[in-house]
């Protein structure tokens, strides 16, 4: 396994190390190196890290494994205010003077052996960083109060914030970890507010006495986002990755930062769910005085269980989501090249979007039915929508109405597009009356912009909407970002509590082939309606009108061979009768009574 190297100060290089199957003893650890080695059920595990440098105020120790939980504790002895259990875990360690080791102990309680990744690392205490004009200042009039509201001689040492050194929520006195916790529709990340930072020896500030610059409630928190490779749920890569989430200088330079809290904020932030998608999250506190940052312990998810026996990370897509989505493909790819020479066919994919995607959205928020039979019960809801639009076109021939549904198929899809992109992301937008009202006012946009060629819009809605089905058809089988076009809006509609969640989604080599073949589709099925249909009828003429016309036809035309095709009825009539008499016996010929002598 390759191990990667990190040093003990934030962005230095240093080193790493393994061990292999770990049995009853002491693993001894080295400040900023990484450490890969293997807990056993019944053989609990004793750390230790050696000369500890006198200028070191705190430690945090972290350990990560993917998805087996391990137990990090101060003592043998497990209790909820000196360990944690979990997949990343971690400690804080606040230096006694002149206290050069640590000692903290390892467990787990899975049944299978568990593979590790641990690193402890350091915060020291450093001198100030005063300009010469910060100074001299000092110098002459003996005071700072205008930019810190100190004494100059307080910031010639400069000391790095304690993440969750205000800890009220959680049962660590200290507690630096992030807690995440999941569902389909977000996933929200919860961590404990930091304090200031102070010497070996001396007590902690007061976390809530004051609230002014001189107290924790200056600190503020980045909160980043790291997307592990699309469809990677291998545990060497995962623990690969999370050696660029454990310092401060490799998380702001791999990670990207989705939102600033300050302390008034809820230490809360939520997330769309990328269910197979690897996610890391980290929380970066800074102290804008002292310009210092400390890290908290990355936690990591897959949106998914591992352990699950039906429809966990390594087998996502359901048998019926498959089947489903492919046969809607095929539907598509059709729709795609051909959909506006088959008019009917067209709109028959229409009214079974329409009709599906409220039909689902309806059950689900109202009944507590499985998702199987939901989804059985979509198929048959959007094929009826899709009939009784073919229906209304056949017997009303209403061509602005069939039109409004198209148009607004393709501005729902527009609208879907325009939030995907980080306009979603918008603080106004978490208001769900702003939302909607903005979403549904580029809906009917497009209709109304293309009502004067409606040709056109027909021609577009089947490329862009007929090619997409093919990407929801990939999404089943494997993960892509570009399915959560639709399904922000889905999830949107089906959570109240989606509004609070950002929707941002990895963009990687899988999503631009993915993208490449979409764009082709679209461009080529679009291309090739409008040659086609270049010279031809916009659309065709009534159905019923042309029905009842031939009908009149028939009846006064003698001399049209079909005026003498009985009826319906009767033709129907005539086969029943055919039918009845294969089942009856057949008569014999000739004289059956006895002659008389």
């Amino acid at each position: 396994m390759a191990l990667a190297a990190l040093a003990s100060q934030p962005g230095v290089a240093g080193g790493a190390e393994t061990v292999g199957n770990a049995s009853v003893g002491l693993i001894e650890f080295s400040v900023g190196k990484f450490r890969y080695f293997k807990l056993n059920r019944p053989f609990p595990e004793e750390a230790i890290l050696r000369n500890i440098s006198s200028n070191v105020t705190f430690l945090i120790f972290q350990i990560h494994s993917q998805y087996q939980n391990t137990t990090i504790s101060f003592s043998k002895t497990l209790l909820p205010s000196t360990s944690g259990t979990g997949t990343d875990k971690g400690l804080v360690f606040i230096l006694r003077p002149e206290q050069s080791m640590c000692f903290w102990y390892l467990e787990t309680s899975d049944a299978e052996p568990v593979q590790n990744m641990a690193i402890p690392l350091s915060y020291s205490e450093r001198g100030g960083n005063l300009s010469v004009f910060d100074f001299y200042y000092c110098l002459e009039y003996g005071t700072y109060s205008w930019i810190f509201g100190e004494n100059c001689n307080r910031i010639k040492s400069v000391y790095y914030p304690i993440p969750g050194g205000c800890n009220l929520e959680f049962d660590l006195d200290i507690d630096p970890n992030i807690y995440l916790e999941y569902d389909f529709f977000e996933t929200t990340i919860k961590f404990a507010p930091a304090n200031l930072g102070y010497a070996r020896g001396t007590d902690s500030p007061p976390c809530d006495t004051r609230t002014g610059q001189d107290s924790r409630w200056r600190l503020q928190y980045d909160v980043y986002q790291y997307f592990l490779p699309e469809n990677d749920l291998t545990e060497e890569g995962l623990l690969k990755h999370l050696q660029r989430m454990a310092e401060v200088p490799q998380v702001t330079a791999n990670a990207i930062k989705v939102v600033t809290l300050t302390a008034n904020d809820k230490t809360s932030v939520s997330f769309s769910s990328l269910r197979g998608q690897g996610v890391i999250y980290n929380v970066i506190v800074w102290d804008p005085v002292l310009n210092t940052s400390a890290a908290y312990v990355p936690a990591h998810t897959y949106a998914c269980s591992f352990d699950a026996r039906e429809g966990n990370c390594p087998s996502l897509g359901r048998v019926s989501t498959k089947v489903f989505f492919t046969l809607f493909a095929l539907l598509g790819l059709f729709i795609c090249f051909f959909g506006h020479r088959f008019w009917k066919t067209e709109l028959f994919f229409i009214g079974f979007i329409f009709m599906g995607f409220f039909f689902y959205i309806l059950i689900t928020r109202l009944t507590p039915i499985k998702y199987d039979v939901r989804l059985v019960l979509t198929a048959i809801a959007g094929s009826l929508g899709g009939i009784f639009l073919v229906a209304a076109w056949w017997r009303f021939g209403i061509l602005t109405l069939c039109m409004l549904c198209v148009g607004l198929v393709l501005g729902f899809f527009v609208s879907s597009v325009t939030f995907f992109t980080p306009l979603g992301n918008l603080t106004i937008f978490s208001n769900d009356a702003v939302f909607w009202v903005t979403f549904s006012c580029i809906v009917v946009l497009i209709p109304v912009i293309f009502m004067g060629c409606q040709r056109i819009l027909s021609i577009l809605t089947c490329g862009f909407i007929g090619s997409y089905s093919v990407v929801l058809a990939i999404d089943s089988y494997m993960y892509t970002s570009l399915s959560y076009i639709a399904l922000n809006v889905l999830k949107r509609a089906l959570s109240p509590h989606f509004r609070r969640a950002f929707t941002n989604v990895p963009f990687q080599t899988n999503d631009f082939i993915i993208l490449a073949v979409w764009g082709m589709l679209a461009v080529s099925g679009i291309t090739l309606q409008i040659r086609r249909e270049r010279g031809r009828p916009c659309f065709p003429p009534h159905p019923y009108k042309l029905w009842k016309r031939e009908r009149e036809r028939r009846v006064t035309n003698i001399l049209d061979p079909s005026y003498h095709i009985p009826p319906l009825r009767e033709r129907l009539y005539g086969r029943l009768t055919q039918i009845r008499e294969l089942f009856q016996k057949e008569q014999p010929a000739g004289e059956r009574t006895p002659l008389l002598l």
